[in-house]
């Protein structure tokens, strides 16, 4: 079967009258993004080492400080509120810039916009670790929330340009790995950062600088994609402002309900009136907008707004995890930081393993919502488990529930975006991408500022039970040492108290696990709505929009390639005298809206080249535009340089057929927009199989042998019979393994395996073995008539049986395709009679049989 080529598809953006972008290397030659042709499994590995590190940084930001929080807020002077905000701000920063970063990486460079996240994330760590308060922390880890936004975002978008959805699974798996290494690593780090004393806790910002550096460094070098000069490009920074400001708003009436002031109460009506408002602002905007953040059109895709959600609860769970084990362990089961970081390796090591299994086996089969259906129940499952946590639970327990948990973000996390990819058209990548993201860092924020309200709520609840249980003693103790809501320093409390602090702790974060539960089970039963479909075999890179004005900018423009699609394949013998057959076609669908103006302007322009294999153009190829209920809109002769062009009547689906001598004919589905489409045409070249059919003991030809071709799937593609010089040949044939069956009267028949070449003619040469035919009439009685049923066998001079026959109404039997030697043939019925029969390799041999009863 035939399939077309990945790189057969090229699309690309402009105005009528515009300037089509004029691309660039971007990168060493064969770099395969940059000439659009497949990258190979170490080109992409090289080019992901730079983004995989950045990654890296991106999450150790985030875990180095979790084991050194409550020493960090403890020295600072803050409380369970300034403890939330840390993580909650670079959150905030996070989840209001992704869209932002996804709609740069449609309009300018992605290598650049990485780079700039890198510095950015780079300059907030370094202040970071000069903070004075938490204040200027909190401030500091905004900065650094921007740049790792940046960096989540780009991470994506970037392998999206470079793999195939298909294999994205695999490479997916890869990012989890280092998601899971990370992850274990952060705290680990932070914990022995913090318990060296000539470092201390603003190490923790520090140790990600040098990392960062060198992703600036590799990146450079390795991350080759090419670049397009554009015009007209608009930022949607209205839509930002609104978008952040909605959120932020709500993340501030979450940390503060219930503690600053009721949650029923006038606070709450204004902040979360004026969230909505901003919100709905923001979909004013962004309706209106050329080039909006989140374009609106990307929800009435299903699986995008049912992704959105489940991706908006992942990230409560996911961030719930990462941020209360250590308050957990550190607090209620009195452990160092860096114990806490090695107690925390049971969910690490569930992710790893799941996001790395799941991604491999995901490119397998390019199926991925049973991978989805079975994290959320995990999820579920390991937050359900975690909410009966308390101080002086068995650490056994506690580690097996952390892996559930695990197993169940690995399968979601990263799948949630491959599955929203392998949906939007190539322009709406970035966006699209970042759209999840946004969700699930939003998810995050909310749940640590909304969780972490609750945590600190029910831990001055149990703190006050604890306290009134031992008396009078207890009452004078007041908040019990955390100094009217600080963090408490275990170290400094009497034993009775402290005793009180790790159980308030203990069952406070069991708690929160249990709120968190249900938002698991609620992305659960989202992802049970999401239609799955297969993951695409073939790259899907964004090509940006034009508008028009405007100063130049630089955009990456790897080609536009859509999901091959089996054809049918057939092919019909040749003879001297002529040929016909059915010749293959492939098909593949393609979405893009436009380059360059071409056409009649008579219609919409639907232009492009038309080259083979070897990117050679096809001078003379047919090129025919047609509905999709048959009729021929449009028909073009491509020129001596492969190019073509015609005129859509207007917006809508099409057929294109490419057909031309010595190529394969070529069936693609575009669709045509209100702008011109650049659709440039790869037609795989035939190739043939001929050959000649011989005696194998005289070496003459065969004449009229019947020969089959079939495919490694049984299907017939071709059949024709030999000349009289025992040629045949066919042609049309697609490259790949077949199997050459030959059967000729008087020989025993042939198959031979053989491999069709891409470009020319194969040859084979088949040698048929002659076959004897031994046959003969068995008779009884004193007449000698012709005996019915009567058993005959042939034995060959080894005493092996050859073949077995049940003589007819006529007495006949007869054995064919034998080789020459010496047989016995027993026939019975009668008492058995044997007889001896020498079979010469060709011809007949004829051996009658009478058999009778004694006596007779």
């Amino acid at each position: 079967m035939a399939t077309t080529t990945p790189t057969g598809v090229r699309g690309g953006h402009a105005k009528h009258g515009g300037h089509g972008g004029h691309a660039s290397p971007g990168g060493s030659a064969g770099s395969g993004v940059s000439d659009g042709t497949p990258m190979t499994h170490r080109q992409i590995m090289e080019a992901l080492t730079g983004l995989l590190l950045g990654m890296f940084v991106a999450i150790l930001s985030s875990t180095v400080v979790s084991n050194a929080l409550p020493e960090i807020i403890s020295d600072l002077g803050g409380g369970q509120s300034a403890y939330t905000w840390v993580v909650t701000a670079s959150l905030l920063a996070m989840t209001a810039t992704t869209p932002l970063w996804g709609k740069l990486s449609d309009l300018f460079s992605k290598k650049l916009l990485v780079q700039i996240a890198l510095i950015i994330y780079v300059l907030g760590s370094v202040v970071a670790g000069l903070s004075t308060s938490s204040g200027m922390l909190i401030a500091c880890r905004v900065v650094q929330g921007i740049g790792v936004g940046g960096l989540s975002a780009l991470a994506q978008i970037v392998m999206a340009a470079m793999i195939a959805p298909r294999e994205r699974g695999r490479y997916s798996g890869y990012l989890g790995a280092v998601f899971a290494v990370a992850t274990v690593g952060g705290p680990l780090l932070g914990g022995v950062i913090t318990d060296t004393s000539w470092m201390g806790w603003r190490w923790c910002f520090y140790v990600g600088v040098p990392f960062a550096v060198i992703a600036l460094v590799v990146l450079q070098k390795t991350l080759k994609l090419p670049v397009v000069k554009r015009e007209g490009v608009k930022v949607d920074w209205s839509g930002a402002f609104f978008i952040s400001a909605a959120v932020s708003l709500l993340l501030i009436w979450v940390t503060f309900a219930g503690d600053k002031y009721d949650w029923l109460s006038w606070q709450t009506y204004v902040m979360v009136a004026g969230s909505v408002l901003l919100g709905l602002v923001f979909v004013l905007v962004e309706s209106r907008a050329a080039e909006p953040i989140i374009p609106l059109r990307l929800f009435r895709n299903r699986t995008i707004t049912l992704a959105s959600v489940a991706s908006l609860f992942v990230g409560i769970a996911m961030f719930a995890g990462t941020v209360f084990f250590s308050q957990y362990f550190q607090l209620a089961r009195g452990k160092s930081p860096t114990m806490s970081g090695v107690m925390t390796i049971p969910m690490i090591a569930g992710l790893f393993l799941s996001s790395t299994v799941s991604g491999q086996v995901i490119t397998k089969t390019g199926r991925w919502k049973a991978w989805l259906v079975s994290g959320g129940f995990l999820v579920t499952a390991g937050l359900g488990l975690l909410g009966t946590i308390r101080y002086d639970t068995e650490y056994w327990h506690v580690a097996a529930y952390m892996f559930v948990m695990g197993l169940g973000i690995g399968m979601m996390m990263q799948n949630l975006v491959l599955a929203t990819q392998n949906q939007v058209s190539p322009e709406d990548l970035g966006s699209a991408s970042s759209v999840v993201t946004f969700f699930r860092s939003l998810g995050g924020a909310i749940g640590v500022s909304a969780l972490g309200a609750v945590l600190g709520n029910r831990v001055t609840h149990y703190v006050q039970d604890g306290l009134a249980a031992l008396g009078p003693e207890g009452a004078k103790l007041g908040h019990g040492g955390t100094g009217g809501g600080g963090i408490p320093d275990l170290d400094k409390l009497p034993e009775p108290f402290r005793l009180v602090m790790e159980a308030a702790y203990g069952h406070g974060v069991g708690d929160v696990f249990l709120y968190a539960a249900p938002c698991a089970l609620i992305a659960f039963i989202v992802t049970l709505f999401i239609k799955e479909v297969a993951l695409k075999s073939n790259a899907t890179v964004s090509e940006p929009q034009e508008t028009a004005g405007g100063t130049a900018s630089e955009s990456e423009v790897p080609a536009a390639v859509e999901a091959e699609v089996p054809a049918a394949v057939g092919a019909a013998a040749l003879v001297p005298e002529g040929a016909a057959g059915v010749t293959s076609v492939a098909t593949d669908t393609v979405s893009s809206e436009a380059v360059a103006p071409y056409g009649s302007g008579q219609g919409t322009p639907v232009h492009g080249v038309v080259r083979g294999a070897e990117g050679v153009p096809v001078a003379r190829a047919a090129v025919t535009l047609i509905s999709l209920d048959g009729r021929q809109l449009g028909r073009s002769v491509a020129r001596n340089d492969g190019g073509y062009g015609l005129d859509a009547p207007g917006s809508g689906n099409y057929v294109l057929i490419a057909s031309a001598d010595g190529f394969q004919p070529q069936a693609s589905t575009v669709v045509v927009g209100a702008e011109p489409l650049a659709f440039d045409i790869l037609l795989s070249g035939t190739s043939g199989l001929a050959g000649t059919v011989r005696a194998a003991e005289s070496g003459a030809p065969v004449e009229g042998a019947m020969v089959i071709v079939t495919d490694v799937r049984g299907d017939v593609l071709a059949t024709g019979t030999s000349g009289g010089a025992g040629e045949f040949a066919f042609g049309e044939l697609v490259p790949g393994s077949v199997t050459v069956a030959v059967n000729a009267a008087g020989f025993r028949p042939l198959a031979l395996p053989v491999e069709i070449g891409g470009q020319g003619v194969t040859r084979v040469e088949a040698a048929l073995r002659a076959g004897a035919l031994v046959r003969g009439t068995v008779r009884a009685g004193a007449a000698l008539a012709p005996l019915a049923d009567a058993r005959v066998t042939l034995i060959d001079a080894a005493g092996k049986v050859v073949a077995t026959a049940t003589t007819g109404e006529d007495g006949a039997y007869a054995f064919t395709d034998l080789d020459a030697g010496e047989y016995s043939v027993v026939a019975t019925g009668y008492p058995p009679v044997a007889g001896a029969v020498t079979v010469t390799g060709t011809g007949i041999d004829g051996h009658d049989v009478e058999l009778s009863h004694p006596g007779e």
